[in-house]
């Protein structure tokens, strides 16, 4: 087995895979607090150790696979930078630390990378030879994929796609679902408003919050036409907690996606919506794991 986790600043997901099957076989998965404020990356590291420690006691497990939060060094296994989410996380080498105390080998990506090579390789991309991934949330976080493996680039941050510039703003202040809620809180004077509130409001007739998600999908592919211009990739691939609301989004997007790239690129380039869900953070890391071991 092996034993995948994603971790982040408000909850820590693992789960046992099975390495000797073809497909993506979580054989038990488990959720618990981070509590990051509260016990810090060293704190985080004795949790997942302990958590190790408990399923071997059923378990025999050949390898660790994560998927966290914060910027990655892939091969040294440790975390170059995070931000006041995981307080004292910024410069530890978990690799290094579970290999030691484990002896098992230990791979490690940054949480968007792993959900898009997670989609890549098992999900709404896989067989694609390059996918571009956004995940809409927070922020705007990105990945690019080439041949199932990640292109980090010279040292390691590409994807950031979130710091692009766009329409006078980073690409994160205009294509996010913090940016939608903001948008609608000012044109309305409301407050206490969310993704989900907007969505239904917007289902139901509400002509702002209609204006609002309209707004939002054209930010949105005016910075995937960006990307598209650059990576040409095969598929583009959209996560993240409103992407769920595909039905009503697709058309809105692929209006767009008509509308700012060209008819040769238009024609090449696949919009699809993430299928992996809460689980992508961990299918990319094992498919890291494996790609390393394997």
């Amino acid at each position: 087995m092996i034993i995948t986790f994603d971790i982040g600043g408000t909850s820590i997901k693992y789960g046992l895979i099975d390495e000797k099957k073809s497909e993506l076989t979580f054989v038990e998965r488990g959720e618990v607090d981070t509590d990051a404020k509260v016990i810090k990356g060293p704190g985080i590291l004795k949790k997942v150790e302990s958590i190790i420690q408990e399923n071997q006691k059923t378990y025999e497990i050949k390898g660790i696979a994560i998927s966290t939060a914060g910027m990655v060094d892939a091969q040294k296994g440790s975390i170059i930078y995070a931000n006041e989410n995981i307080p004292e996380y910024t410069g530890m080498g978990l690799k290094d630390y579970y290999e030691r105390v484990f002896g098992i080998p230990c791979w490690m990506e940054n949480d968007v990378n792993a959900a898009a090579l997670g989609e890549a390789v098992f999900g709404a991309a896989k067989g694609a030879q390059s996918a571009l991934m956004l995940t809409i949330g927070t922020g705007v976080g990105g990945a690019l994929i080439i041949d199932e493996q990640v292109y980090h680039g010279y040292s390691g941050s590409a994807g950031e796609i979130g710091y692009m510039w766009l329409n006078g703003k980073h690409f994160e202040n205009t294509g996010s679902t913090t940016a939608l809620v903001h948008y609608v809180e000012e044109k309305t004077s409301q407050k206490g408003l969310n993704g989900k509130i907007i969505f239904e409001r917007a289902k139901q007739g509400d002509l702002m919050c209609v204006e609002a998600i309209d707004v939002l999908c054209r930010n949105i592919i005016q910075g995937i036409s960006n990307c598209v211009c650059l990576f040409n990739p095969q598929v583009v691939v959209l996560g993240g907690g409103i992407m769920a609301q595909k039905e009503y989004l697709e058309p809105i997007m692929q209006k767009y996606m008509q509308k700012f790239l060209n008819e040769e690129m238009y024609r090449n380039t696949t919009l699809k919506f993430a299928t992996l869900q809460n689980q992508a953070g961990m299918a990319g890391a094992y498919a890291y794991w494996r790609k390393q071991e394997l």
